[in-house]
């Protein structure tokens, strides 16, 4: 399941002009750590709304494909779209994936150094959930 989790966070945080996007950083390891690091609730959570972003593209773009095939532009308006529907608990499922991606995003040195910030200290591994 890493793979469509992975591939509904690059749709959620693609690269612009002013900020390189997930597809510049190491997202595999990332959800490897978040999955062992998480609940299971929250984890499921995350699952679930990579698969609804990944089966709506009909509902948002009007093409009856996964989103992970969807061109670029598509798949772009498909994550505004889907984002923005009006259909409420879609977004909110959509909503955890980009919690995650923005955990793995904003925790990247080169977007902390863009926005001032110092990077965040190794790790001290000393509280998990489980």
């Amino acid at each position: 399941m890493i793979w469509l989790v992975r591939s509904s966070m690059l749709a959620l945080y693609p690269s612009t002009d002013g900020l390189v996007g997930l597809d510049a950083m190491d997202v595999h390891a990332f959800l490897v750590r978040f999955r062992r690091e998480t609940t299971r609730l929250m984890w499921t959570g995350v699952v679930v709304g990579s698969l609804l972003f990944a089966i709506t593209p009909l509902l948002t773009v009007g093409l009856p494909v996964p989103a992970f095939l969807l061109t670029k532009a598509a798949r772009d308006r498909h994550a505004h779209r889907v984002s923005n529907h009006r259909i409420y608990l879609l977004r909110q499922a959509v909503f955890l994936v980009k919690l995650a991606a923005g955990l793995c995003w904003g925790a990247d040195p080169a977007i902390r150094e863009r926005f001032a910030l110092a990077p965040y200290p190794d790790d001290p591994g000393t509280w998990r959930v489980s």
